[in-house]
């Protein structure tokens, strides 16, 4: 029955037949709100700018932009839905992509060999993180934040203070290579086809299972408009180099981790500990266990977006990640993600992810000053934390 009570990663306790169907793919009402907000947001900003926003040159850099962010924004959503938070992001992020850049440049590495050794990097930041909140109760802000700090620090000391560069073409290729128009086309279809099959599987689930289903009329609609949006989209990029190589990692990364949310037993045990940990125990979830995963997966993740930083930018700063934590947090808050756990959905952070590139796009087109920007992106997330209690409150 918890299956048949999410579509898309939207887990929650059984809802009336009225509100259920009110549903698109795990994105509630708020989320036709922030795609409206969106919307208007990119007419602003088209408006600004004499549609240079929206050229098929600007959008590929667009999407390419809120790659990064998006793939910590996936993370994330499964750190705050079990009740957590997670500050060090960013500086992970910075660090694993320094010591690519560090085995690149200085030892000479190839790039498998590189890539692999970053993420393990990853993957012992987050087991180091993960014991210290799962085995030892330090609240994951302290832990986080501490993280924060060292690797920051650590960037400075791997680096020497210096920027280390350039990176071999083929690592570079991941930050800055494209799929061919061809292949984005190719790859477009099958998207497409693999969306359908998923609003058909849920159609069918929901009836095995004796729960309303949305019309089929506007299931008719909802494809309708996912599949154009894809064609336009495609075409776009098309028309400019094609799919940009860290756009086809966010789009795997993301299904691969909308199914583990959706259909495992320990995406299932997330929404649990996020949605009622007392409860969660007492139906024998592991904590110790769910948790550590939670954030060996987050440093991972943050792993793959130093290693996709790096290449982009062709070098290793001392900056490199700085207040990236703020864009993923707020991503997934802008997607529907509850501060108060238990509820979030992978691709909803896609969205938030979107609207903070827009933004991030938007006003460097129009050349506003980098700390007003800062100052809009912070306000921001105090207006989605504020709509995501008093939606709290209303239910």
């Amino acid at each position: 029955m918890m299956l048949a009570n999410r579509w898309w990663g939207r887990k929650k306790t059984e809802l009336p037949a009225k509100e259920s169907s009110s549903k698109w793919s795990g994105i509630d009402l708020r989320a036709y709100t922030m795609v409206l907000a969106l919307l208007v947001i990119w007419a602003v900003f088209v408006f600004f700018t004499d549609g240079k926003f929206i050229s098929a040159r600007n959008i590929s850099m667009l999407t390419r932009q809120m790659a990064i962010t998006s793939i910590l924004a996936v993370g994330m959503v499964l750190v705050i839905v079990a009740g957590h938070i997670d500050l060090s992001v960013g500086s992970v992020a910075g660090f694993t992509g320094a010591v690519a850049a560090v085995l690149q440049v200085w030892y000479h590495w190839g790039t498998m060999p590189t890539i692999l050794a970053t993420l393990a990097v990853g993957v012992l930041i987050g087991g180091w993180q993960a014991f210290w909140v799962a085995y030892r109760g330090v609240p994951s802000f302290i832990v986080t934040l501490s993280s924060m700090l060292v690797f920051r620090g650590g960037i400075l000391l791997i680096t020497k203070g210096v920027t280390v560069s350039p990176l071999t073409p083929s690592f570079k290729f991941l930050g800055e290579g494209y799929v061919s128009p061809l292949g984005s086309w190719v790859l477009a279809t099958l998207a497409s086809s693999i969306f359908i099959g998923f609003v058909i599987q849920a159609r069918r689930s929901r009836t095995k299972y004796g729960l309303p289903a949305s019309s089929l009329i506007f299931d008719i609609m909802r494809v309708g408009i996912i599949v154009t949006l894809t064609g336009v989209f495609t075409f776009t990029i098309s028309s400019y180099e094609g799919l940009p190589i860290p756009v086809l990692l966010l789009i795997i990364i993301t299904v691969v981790f909308t199914f583990i949310a959706n259909n495992t037993k320990f995406g299932r045990h997330v929404y649990a500990i996020g949605g009622n940990k007392e409860a969660a125990v007492y139906s024998g979830v592991n904590l110790k266990k769910v948790n550590s995963i939670i954030f060996i997966l987050m440093g991972a993740l943050a792993a793959v977006a130093g290693i996709l930083l790096t290449a982009r930018l062709n070098a290793a700063t001392t900056n490199a990640g700085n207040m990236f934590e703020l864009d993923a947090i707020a991503a997934a808050i802008l997607g529907g993600t509850s501060t108060l756990g238990g509820v979030g959905t992978i691709p909803g952070a896609l969205l938030g992810g979107l609207i903070m590139a827009s933004i991030d796009n938007g006003m460097s087109l129009i050349n506003i000053d980098y700390s007003i920007q800062t100052i809009v992106k912070g306000l921001i997330l105090v207006l989605a934390v504020a709509i995501d209690i008093a939606s709290k409150k209303k239910n």
